[in-house]
């Protein structure tokens, strides 16, 4: 490991985060994309002043006392950020410092916008780096539309849309902590207004609030990104298929929906033969590009982002 990170662009990539500064939250080393042979257990990640390094599995005998005198060789003296450990394949996914000291506050960065994260406790850090594409993409496409931001989490869609123009977000989740941090996106990219006003946060099982949503209308986009699986919650393979044939009885006419599915167990075929079987209504227009920082050896394993119009 020792060895590659000397002569890859990982290397580069740290000597200028360390020396320029950037501000901009990336990924440096996507192991769990499967082109870097050996390296498939781990990722790194900049959330500015941290370097996050999340092992998926146990590395090999000798790995990690090599990888972590050689991160410390390339970082010193000149790095004032720290370095942070997760070992996901363990039992409450624990973290440790090889570096530095963790701020009090760790926001994401992307562009103008700024995401709360929670690293050093949580499994999650509370904000998913893959999906600024899709978040992109609905800056793009909420201007003056109501938007239904299904399975919201910590509402990055809900920040993109408003940041659109949005005239409404509903953000739905079962986490009701996670839906609070998203109270505290809208704050930190200054959108206390449409916060008070145009901004809604329910805390329900999705499968039992299908009435209330249809209540509030219908909507002119909506986006689904659930969790692959979460026992007694969500598992794609079996739960997909009823969100996506109730999505009619929500849509406005011209509506769109984004639909993302991040298991590598399942393609993008399985998306659109759930929307041919569950709502033939909807039209597929395209799949969105994955970001360049996020490479896959195979497109079927990497994350789905589906563009439909209704």
């Amino acid at each position: 490991m020792s060895a590659y990170l000397g002569k890859s662009t990982i290397t580069e990539t740290v000597s200028r985060l360390v020396t320029e500064g950037s501000f901009n939250s990336c990924r440096l080393l996507h192991g769990r994309g499967h082109c870097y042979p050996g390296l498939e257990f781990v990722t790194i990640d900049w959330f500015d002043p941290v370097l996050l390094i999340t092992l998926y599995k146990p590395p090999p005998d000798g790995w990690m006392d090599a990888f972590t005198a050689h991160l410390m060789t390339l970082l010193q003296p000149q790095f004032a950020g720290c370095a942070l450990l997760q070992q996901r394949y363990l039992r409450g996914s624990p973290s440790n410092l090889l570096l530095g000291e963790l701020p009090d506050e760790i926001v994401a960065r992307e562009g103008e916008w700024r995401f709360l994260l929670n690293l050093g406790t949580n499994q999650n850090t509370g904000f998913f780096l893959d999906m600024a594409p899709g978040r992109e993409w609905v800056r793009h496409h909420a201007s003056d539309r109501r938007v239904l931001n299904l399975f919201a989490y910590t509402c990055g869609f809900s920040v993109s849309a408003f940041s659109g123009g949005a005239k409404s977000v509903l953000n739905v989740d079962m986490s009701r902590s996670a839906l609070e941090t998203g109270r505290i996106n809208h704050q930190l990219n200054g959108l206390q207004d449409r916060l008070q006003r145009d901004a809604g946060f329910h805390a329900h099982d999705l499968f039992r609030s299908w009435g209330r949503l249809k209540k509030r209308g219908a909507f002119d986009l909506i986006i689904v990104d659930p969790p692959s699986f979460q026992r007694g919650s969500f598992v794609a393979q079996q739960d997909y298929r009823k969100v996506i044939k109730r999505l009619p009885e929500l849509l406005a006419a011209n509506a769109d929906v984004l639909l993302c599915l991040n298991d590598p167990q399942l393609d993008e075929q399985f998306l659109l033969r759930l929307v041919v079987d569950n709502a033939p209504s909807l039209r597929f227009v395209e799949r969105l590009n994955n970001r360049e920082d996020f490479p896959e050896r195979d497109s079927n394993r990497s994350l789905k982002m589906m563009h439909f119009t209704y």
